[in-house]
């Protein structure tokens, strides 16, 4: 049996820090015939404000505070009556249709008045079926929903049991489990895994947090921060790693957030 099988990888991006350097110059008569001495001193200017540091002077309610995101000027705002608390680039939608296997996906970011439904630490991503799609175009597999026991050409048998997809061999009644964060490919299709499966749930995609707008859309991080402030998404909204810890620790559930 041949089986094919992509390993998702999360790229992890560092933060550098540099340092400014400055020259001072020692004075000497112009008789002197000792050398001028130049001497470097360095002056650190890495220092980084912490989250308290950037705390609010008040504590924000949903009576109090908006957020507002341009989806053209790829930023949000935090606004407390006209006073801008804090800017932050964002990554939105690429707008773009993406159709393949028969099915079209649209990949938009929801305009209008959202509210924050919920906040979340470590999320994990639930992907749709776009995903899957993207990955089979990608390589140019079939695609097929798992939705039961499913044969494969070489007489094996493709199943979910206790919440894992794997594979029962030809003649034999052992359960393999297939690795988990791995795509399920056999006989050049690419399999969707129940989404009741802990082969549907994807680690370290999202960043530390995530703030819920219903209907699947969130405010949330990325494992690539070089992202941010491009139209990558398929409809979520990115932040980077500071601005999404300081909604997070700040916002309150209930707040407003337009989309414009």
């Amino acid at each position: 049996m041949r089986r094919v099988q992509w390993v998702l990888q999360v790229a992890m991006m560092a933060v550098a820090t540099s340092a400014c350097a400055t020259a001072t110059v020692a004075q000497v008569s112009p008789d002197a015939v000792t050398p001028v001495v130049v001497q470097d001193s360095v002056r650190d200017t890495t220092t980084t404000p912490t989250l308290a540091d950037e705390a609010p002077a008040f504590v924000l309610t949903p009576k109090n505070v908006r957020l507002e995101v341009s989806v053209k000027a790829r930023r949000l705002l935090v606004i407390a009556g006209e006073d801008t608390l804090r800017r932050a680039p964002v990554s939105v939608s690429s707008g773009r249709d993406f159709r393949y296997a028969g099915q079209t996906w649209r990949f938009a970011t929801p305009r209008g008045r959202l509210v924050i439904r919920g906040k979340r630490t470590d999320p994990v991503w639930v992907p749709p079926d776009w995903h899957y799609a993207e990955v089979a175009h990608q390589h140019r597999l079939k695609l097929a929903r798992l939705a039961r026991a499913r044969a494969l050409k070489n007489g094996d048998r493709l199943l979910v049991r206790d919440s894992v997809v794997g594979v029962m061999r030809k003649g034999d009644t052992a359960f393999l489990a297939l690795p988990i964060g791995e795509h399920v490919v056999f006989d050049s299709t690419l399999f969707i895994p129940p989404v009741s499966t802990l082969n549907r749930r994807l680690h370290n995609e999202l960043g530390d947090y995530a703030l819920d707008l219903g209907d699947g859309y969130m405010l949330h991080g990325t494992s690539d921060q070089r992202t941010i402030g491009t139209d990558a998404t398929h409809g979520c909204i990115r932040l980077a790693d500071g601005d999404l810890a300081w909604l997070y620790t700040y916002v309150p559930v209930g707040v407003a957030v337009v989309v414009r």
